[in-house]
């Protein structure tokens, strides 16, 4: 529930107590002394959902921005009337269960920090992703996370369009921009501080590393989890709970790839650089059109009718041409899924033949402990290297012959997939096998 004070310009008293009395509102009258243009201010609770059109009908009776109107929280009010009132709005249909209009506006203000607060914030968040990447602690990734200033400019963009706010939009934009160049500046330059100081050792691949392998190969998952971040947090800016948790989800999708684009730029990788950056501006987009299109659907429309036209134009503009880049740049993320199945059906493959052979005879003091692929490049689209088996033998045992027919199964195996839909002219693959031995007790 909300506590509303509203200042009465000169000449409006009689329309505004008239309206509240209509809407059967119980409110307090104090007279203004000041000597201004104000001849009272008027205090009246709200249910929350009541905010908005009570706001939009004491509007219609002349107030404008130059009077003063104060929305503030309010924890219990006991009045029949009140409990009355909460029950008709509770069971209007029609009545929008989100915050008001103005509400909106001033959370997603209050999101925003300041530049200097904003880019301080984000390199630290970039610094602290990068050095948790390349330590392979999902902790620190995920410290780094919850830093990150990153969701008030992406719901300030979105808000500035749905309520014809040119100014909030500019800067959510503007600010969007300069965060996601100064974070990738920072990572950059911590990782490659950390290269030439050799607190990595040299020869490291970090390609290897677990955190930083995971984002170099975005998917259609990928997607998922940048749409879900961002009809998250649209829904919880209308809904006016907390948006610190929702705010992690999406540093999620964005602080740690910026990590990695920096790792990649530090260690000269380029297709390292091209992948992560193609996951993060299909982050960027898919948070702020879900953001965009949920306002619009949750009903958040300009405080004047007039403003209403320009605010639909300008929002399906916007949501087209963010969808239309999502449109080209998911074209990288339907390669990378492709080749993620052409090649985990290769394995597959691999792995049937590995154990099929092994069940013969001749094969059966073995024990198969592992089967490993190298591929020629970590972005797709990857062909098969090598295939390492890892074969576990009895001690003093004489190691059976496993490579020549494990080397003709693999090459058919990649006969088979050269066909629509899975590997073509993979080239030779390398195939090793390792002995272990294995003592029992």
């Amino acid at each position: 529930m909300r506590l509303v004070q509203v200042t009465i310009p000169a000449g409006k008293r009689e329309a505004i107590l008239r309206t509240l009395d209509d809407e059967g509102i119980d409110y307090v009258l104090t007279e203004e002394t000041s000597g201004r243009e104000f001849t009272g201010v008027v205090s009246f609770p709200l249910p929350t959902t009541a905010v908005e059109p009570v706001l939009d009908r004491l509007r219609e009776t002349g107030i404008d921005e130059d009077a003063y109107t104060v929305v503030l929280d309010a924890e219990t009010v006991v009045s029949r009337r009140f409990d009355k009132l909460e029950e008709r709005y509770e069971n209007d249909e029609d009545s929008d269960k989100r915050i008001a209009r103005e509400e909106l506006h001033a959370r997603a203000r209050e999101l925003v920090p300041t530049t200097g607060t904003y880019l301080v914030m984000t390199i630290v968040s970039a610094v602290v992703a990068t050095a948790g990447l390349l330590l392979d602690s999902p902790a620190v990734v995920v410290g780094s996370m919850v830093i990150a200033p990153l969701i008030g400019p992406a719901m300030a963009t979105a808000v500035g369009t749905v309520v014809d706010d040119r100014e909030m939009f500019r800067e959510g934009i503007k600010l969007q921009a300069v965060g996601l160049a100064i974070a990738i500046v920072a990572a950059a330059a911590f990782a490659g501080l950390a290269r030439v100081t050799n607190v990595i050792p040299p020869g490291t691949d970090v390609l290897a590393i677990s955190q930083v392998r995971g984002r170099l190969t975005p998917d259609f998952l990928s997607l998922a989890v940048a749409l879900g971040a961002g009809v998250a947090g649209a829904v919880s800016l209308a809904s006016g709970v907390s948006a610190a948790i929702v705010g992690v989800m999406i540093a999620a999708a964005l602080v740690p790839p910026l990590g990695v684009i920096g790792i990649g730029i530090a260690w000269g990788l380029p297709g390292t650089v091209l992948g992560s950056t193609v996951l993060v501006l299909v982050n960027v987009l898919s948070i702020n059109v879900t953001a965009l299109v949920v306002l619009w659907y949750r009903g958040y429309r300009p405080d004047h009718w007039f403003k209403e036209d320009t605010a639909r134009r300008a929002t399906r503009k916007r949501v087209g041409a963010l969808v239309a880049a999502i449109l080209v740049l998911s074209v990288f993320l339907g390669v990378v899924t492709y080749d993620s199945y052409r090649t985990a059906a290769f394995e597959q493959e691999v792995q049937g033949d590995v154990e099929e052979l092994l069940d013969r005879p001749e094969y059966e003091q073995l024990t198969l402990l592992d089967v490993q692929f190298g591929y020629d490049d970590p972005v797709p689209p990857r062909e098969p290297t090598n295939v390492t088996v890892v074969v576990g033998q009895p001690p003093d045992s004489e190691s059976a012959s496993l490579a020549a027919p494990l080397d003709r199964r693999i090459d058919g195996a990649l006969g088979t997939l050269d066909v629509p839909g899975t590997i073509v002219d993979p080239g030779p693959v390398d195939v090793q096998v390792r002995y272990v031995e294995i003592e029992s007790v």
